[in-house]
């Protein structure tokens, strides 16, 4: 599944750029980025207890092409994959456990300068893939944050983020009471949180 999602997030984008780029608009950008992210309820999730971990590196790469002067349309793929071992009982053996956590999202980003330090907001929703012991579920989810691209020269720089993520593991709907044209319920949401802090080489073209 994670093959044929990046290729097609990615080839529409691409389209999109080769448009962008004969405007008169600042440059198309590709990151390739490293860091950390916190947040292992995955995990829990995965192995049915608590268990003492409380992330794992991440990392990625996100598509920016120019929308207008200021904004920019986002793509983001990253991945995170965290090994532990579950304690066994009465002194058993531990179990070793692989999870992996990706993120597959498409937004918008919307720069508050525009000299070499420019400081960002960005915004995306799109689907989180997480896959342990053999298994695998999709959900929904989204992210926001924020950060500084550093860009001392005119095709490659630095870009510094900060971001979170809330995926929509479950959620249930209750119908409360009933009018002729008219309803009232509740939904109950489980989301499921990560922050991420990564660095990432910028290359603009």
């Amino acid at each position: 599944m994670r093959v044929p999602i990046r290729a097609g997030v990615f080839a529409i984008l691409l389209c999109v750029a080769r448009t962008a780029e004969g405007q008169t608009l600042d440059r198309v950008e590709v990151t390739a980025f490293g860091g950390y992210r916190f947040g292992g309820e995955f995990y829990e999730i995965a192995s049915g207890r608590p268990v003492d971990t409380d992330g794992a590196p991440a990392f990625g790469v996100v598509l920016n092409i120019p929308f207008t002067r200021t904004t920019q349309i986002e793509a983001l793929v990253t991945h995170q994959q965290a090994r532990f071992t579950l304690p066994g009982a009465d002194g058993a053996q531990g179990t070793r456990l692989r999870v992996t956590v990706d993120h597959y999202q498409v937004g918008g980003l919307s720069e508050l300068g525009s000299g070499r330090a420019r400081p960002f907001l960005t915004g995306l929703l799109g689907l989180t893939r997480y896959e342990a012991l053999g298994d695998h579920e999709i959900r929904l989810s989204g992210s926001a944050g924020g950060g500084v691209k550093l860009l001392p020269a005119p095709r490659f720089g630095l870009r510094l983020d900060g971001r979170v993520f809330a995926t929509l593991v479950d959620a249930d709907v209750d119908v409360l009471v009933c009018s002729p044209g008219i309803c009232v319920g509740s939904i109950d949401a489980w989301l499921v949180w990560q922050a991420e802090f990564t660095a990432g080489v910028v290359v603009r073209f």
